[in-house]
């Protein structure tokens, strides 16, 4: 196979990988904000609803996808 070549492999985004999952339909999911410290001020229903992941919006689909390509 003289001549033939291949395209370099894309690198995953480390840190976006640490940080976004990706669901079986293929959707991300996240951690909330505001939910790291000042926690006292907060009501517990709003700190319980932080504490849970979220599906990201499409616009931020489309910059996630191509940090975690695979």
């Amino acid at each position: 196979m003289k001549g033939v070549t291949t395209l370099p492999k894309i690198k995953t985004h480390r840190g976006a990988a640490k940080r976004f999952t990706k669901t079986g339909t293929g959707k991300f999911r996240s951690r909330h904000a505001f939910k790291s410290h000042i926690l006292e001020k907060k009501t517990a229903k709003r700190k319980r609803r932080l504490g849970k992941k979220f599906i990201l919006s499409t616009g931020d689909v489309q910059r996630i996808r191509a940090m975690i390509p695979y």
